[in-house]
């Protein structure tokens, strides 16, 4: 055993029993290499953050650049630094033009945190509708708005005053009163194994929230920067939110977070009380650099365009009797079989034979893909017949 992999499991602290346990030696495009030898084809983006692929040389580059500037110098929100300003200008090219102001964080749960906690002070409610099956983050709040009760029973009590509603009844949209502060959804629900809520659904809910004057956030940490097709899923259904949480492949393959949302509404964190939010590490500028030139690149190579055309050769490909379902908004994609038993192995087989998916937290039935939104044909190619490969084993 390596020194590397006695420490990790010796010393790292786990989160399951079974930690895939691969030791790594670098990463290249879409393939991720073992220390030995293997090449593994990589169809999951680290759940969605290496959405151009591994080692982008612009996004190397401009690390490189800005660790010879300086790393960090300040708690957020103190000093002007040239690599947030880069980023702020980035979004705002991309973003609708009354989300005006980005508070930057250290991931997309804290940015959770945050977009909860902005509604409470803006609107001076408790309440918060959330959705069943969601998937937030695992902090506390964060962990409060979720769906799943296995994962939250063993820390209750949690935070009081939440109220849940299922995605595309509309009836339940009477829930939302005067009394609510926000309604907290992903705008493509990811752990629920990619629920894609209906357009009139969508409108309905956005038009109740501006009725009662309740604050809608949407969760794009795992559907935003282009994954669906759009730069921020919610575009598909023709509506802007009050409030927008974002991470994942947002940081360019770096550790962020981001809520946004208009300036008469951020600037209320910085008043009654002063330092309302608070972050040290939040807007790494090392970090906003590595951001800001992914943006660059989605913007300049223009990836987004593309995105729609490859979900739908992947759909197109997975064709075989054990496959019930290909549910996907782009190349957030949910692949449904016919027992829970089926998606271990397969999952498992794609493994031993180069090809990197995963599972679901709380869909069973399901296995998730997420590839690097410029993956190239051949390599897309190539990953759905190591799945096609593996269904069929199991169906032998």
């Amino acid at each position: 055993m390596s020194n590397s992999k006695e420490i990790f499991y010796k010393n790292l602290a786990q989160t399951t029993p079974f930690a895939l346990g691969y030791e790594i030696s670098h990463a290249e495009g879409s393939t991720i290499y073992t220390t030995d030898g293997r090449a593994i084809l990589d169809f999951i983006s680290g759940i969605g953050v290496s959405s151009l692929g591994h080692g982008h040389p612009a996004i190397k580059k401009a690390v490189i650049d800005q660790v010879e500037k300086h790393m960090h110098v300040m708690v957020y929100g103190e000093f002007i630094q040239e690599s947030q300003s880069k980023l702020g200008e980035e979004l705002s090219r991309v973003l609708p033009q009354e989300i005006d102001s980005y508070y930057f964080v250290n991931s997309g749960t804290e940015a959770i945190e945050g977009a909860l906690k902005l509604a409470k002070r803006a609107t001076g409610r408790q309440q918060i509708i959330a959705f069943e099956r969601a998937y937030h983050g695992s902090t506390h709040g964060a962990l409060s708005v979720g769906g799943n009760k296995a994962k939250q029973t063993p820390f209750l009590p949690l935070l009081p005053n939440i109220d849940r509603i299922q995605l595309n009844n509309l009836s339940d949209l009477e829930k939302i009163t005067t009394e609510t502060a926000c309604v907290i959804l992903e705008t493509i629900q990811g752990d629920a194994g990619v629920r894609i809520p209906d357009y009139h659904y969508m409108q309905a809910l956005r038009k109740r929230c501006s009725e009662v004057g309740t604050l809608l956030i949407l969760d794009e940490i795992q559907s935003g920067i282009g994954r669906t097709g759009k730069f921020l899923a919610f575009e598909h259904f023709d509506i802007v939110p009050d409030i927008i949480t974002m991470g994942k492949a947002l940081g360019g393959g770096m550790p962020i977070g981001c809520f946004a949302s208009r300036k008469e509404l951020m600037e209320q964190l910085s008043d009654h009380p002063m330092l309302g939010h608070i972050t040290t590490f939040g807007g790494h500028p090392v970090v906003c650099a590595a951001a800001a030139a992914g943006l660059k690149v989605l913007r300049e190579e223009n990836l987004i365009a593309g995105v729609q055309a490859k979900a739908d050769k992947i759909a197109s490909l997975l064709v075989h009797p054990c496959i019930k379902e290909v549910r996907y908004k782009g190349l957030m994609i949910a692949v449904d079989l016919d027992s829970e038993e089926r998606v271990q192995k397969v999952v498992d087989d794609c493994l031993k034979n180069g090809l990197l998916t995963f599972w679901f937290l709380s869909t069973a039935y399901s296995f998730r893909l997420a590839p690097p939104l410029n993956i190239s044909e051949e390599d897309l190619e190539k990953g759905c017949a190591i799945i096609l490969a593996a269904i069929e084993k199991t169906a032998n």
